[in-house]
């Protein structure tokens, strides 16, 4: 005997609660759903057939296939809310990083050590009155050398080994060999008095050893008042010595030349097993070089030095040669 519509709706909900209690993945349940309820299944067939139904009876077949689908759609909507939870728990099980494992900590960089050195002279001249001036890398001939008393056929001008570049005139254009220059440009923006310490790197032609680099850090100081005498300088020197490196260690005054000072003198220093190494040049501001800047000699006097940064931290962390800075080393880097 053929089923009514009400017991073929009752054994489709039936089947369906089936399938979808057995279904493991959303796609099944979505496949389900398309064979009981979208267009060419059971119920969508039911429905149809209820043109052919008395019309008396009508209202109660069709409540049963309406029951039927309202109730095959609820599972099909829990079923699918149940199996998306579980494939979002796997997914994120699957991509959980335990944030509480502790691995080895990446190793956190540090300033190099002649950097830390520049810094160190110049908070130590900053705590003497100084202020730090600054000025190109790439000079013109005469703030490098014509203003500070070397004209062109000047001698001592073969002291400096320089880097000259394909800029304007030739020769005129350069590498800055010493940090002087940022003096000059100084004295001729500013009325003195003038007290200034220059750090910064200065370029020679020069082969690399264990003192010599062709690019190396120099810091110069220049004092310019009135009344400024060479008992000043040595002061100074003596000054900054101790408060960098101990009140144990002394400094001396060798005469030298210098073209932009006049007298001029080498400076040294004890080491640490009190023997003398020389630090750097110093001197009384040449009469031509306030000239030059437009001041006048006979009002204004003053003192300069300049000693390598480099060599400083050599001395500071006793390194014995130069190129350890330069070689990128990070064994030898990491020490300090």
């Amino acid at each position: 005997m053929a089923q009514s519509i009400p017991e073929q709706a009752e054994a489709a909900l039936a089947e369906a609660e089936e399938r979808l209690s057995a279904a493991t993945t959303v796609d099944e349940v979505k496949a389900i759903d398309t064979e009981f309820l979208g267009r060419g299944s059971t119920l969508s067939g039911l429905k149809a057939g209820l043109r052919d139904v008395d019309p008396d009876d009508r209202p109660a077949v069709g409540k049963a296939v309406g029951e039927a689908r309202s109730r095959i759609e609820a599972l099909v909507t829990a079923r699918t809310e149940l199996l998306s939870a579980e494939e979002r728990r796997a997914m994120l099980e699957a991509e959980r990083l335990d944030l509480s494992e502790v691995l080895e900590l990446p190793a956190i960089g540090h300033h190099h050590p002649v950097s830390r050195t520049w810094r160190r002279l110049e908070d130590t001249f900053v705590g003497m009155g100084y202020t730090v001036a600054e000025g190109p890398e790439i000079e013109t001939d005469w703030y490098n050398f014509g203003a500070l008393n070397l004209p062109e056929a000047h001698p001592a001008r073969s002291m400096w080994d320089t880097f000259y570049l394909e800029a304007g005139e030739p020769g005129t254009v350069l590498l800055r060999t010493h940090t002087s220059p940022v003096q000059i440009r100084t004295l001729l923006a500013q009325e003195p008095p003038v007290y200034i310490i220059a750090p910064g790197r200065a370029f020679r032609v020069d082969t690399p050893d264990a003192s010599h680099l062709p690019v190396f850090h120099q810091i110069e100081g220049l004092v310019i008042d009135r009344g400024i005498t060479f008992a000043d300088l040595a002061g100074t020197v003596d000054t900054f010595v101790k408060a960098l490196f101990g009140d144990d260690r002394r400094t001396r005054l060798r005469p030298s030349y210098f073209p932009f000072t006049e007298p001029s003198a080498e400076f040294d220093i004890t080491t640490a097993d009190g023997s003398w190494i020389e630090l750097g040049g110093c001197g009384m501001v040449h009469p031509n070089v306030l000239t030059n800047c437009k001041l006048d000699p006979e009002e204004w006097s003053g003192f300069a030095f300049g000693f390598g940064i480099d060599r400083i931290a050599r001395e500071q962390h006793a390194i014995d040669d130069l190129r350890e800075f330069v070689a990128g080393d990070v064994r030898f880097l990491s020490q300090f």
